[in-house]
């Protein structure tokens, strides 16, 4: 009998340990990702400080900061849909801060129907956040330059195209306000985090294993007809 149902024991354990091990695993990271998600809230809750000389991506992302200075009018539309203000184009601006420095400004969103606009190019005190963001995957377009359409956002080809140091800000709100645009302030809300999600299948598809392995042991040990 023993013999009969070695491998549907073994084959069960086997299953239900690897699936366990995931949603273990899955778990793990979920508390990682919330670490990190909530160091990230923490850093948009402090309040702004001035814009730093040399700000690095490595120990100043999600840096709250204040700082004044002039967009030029030279622009970057990117693309984008389902953000809080709707559908339209990000706004990445050539920025000269009141020290000389040309950096990125993410003002935020304009309409679609206002890609003509005038942009405003007032001197401007502005609250935001530093960012370094990549948002291209691999089905990524590349940039329409001709109707100056981009479809994602990269700190480091961004400047380069207009000029400026590799910095993002991301603007929260500014005085005076672009008339044109909707400012979409930096938030956690976007930030992926479906690892409890996976955990809850990985455990469940244990449980699963788990009964299809005990029904095969009772199928295995039940006496046939005659």
């Amino acid at each position: 009998m023993l013999r009969k149902i070695l491998f549907p024991i073994l084959l069960g354990v086997a299953g239900c340990g690897v699936l366990v091990s995931l949603g273990t695993w899955q778990v793990e990271r979920l508390a990682w990702k919330e670490e990190i998600i909530a160091g990230i809230n923490a850093r948009l809750a402090a309040p702004p400080t001035p814009l730093p000389a040399t700000p690095r991506e490595a120990t100043d992302e999600y840096t709250r900061v204040t700082l004044a200075g002039t967009p030029t009018g030279e622009e970057l539309h990117v693309l984008v849909s389902g953000t809080d203000a709707g559908t339209g184009y990000r706004v990445i601006s050539r920025f000269q801060t009141s020290d000389g420095q040309f950096i990125l400004l993410d003002q935020g969103l304009l309409p679609l129907d206002a890609k003509d606009a005038a942009p405003l190019t007032e001197p401007m005190q502005v609250t935001g956040t530093l960012l370094w963001p990549d948002d291209r995957n691999s089905s990524t377009p590349d940039p329409d330059l001709a109707r100056n359409i981009w479809f994602a956002r990269d700190t480091v080809t961004m400047s380069a195209a207009l000029q400026t140091d590799p910095i993002m800000v991301v603007t929260t709100s500014t005085t005076p306000a672009d008339p044109r645009l909707a400012p979409l302030p930096v938030a956690t809300a976007g930030i992926k985090n479906d690892h409890l999600e996976y955990a809850i299948t990985w455990f469940s598809l244990a449980l699963v294993w788990a009964i299809m392995s005990a029904f095969l042991i009772f199928r295995t040990t039940r006496p046939k007809d005659a």
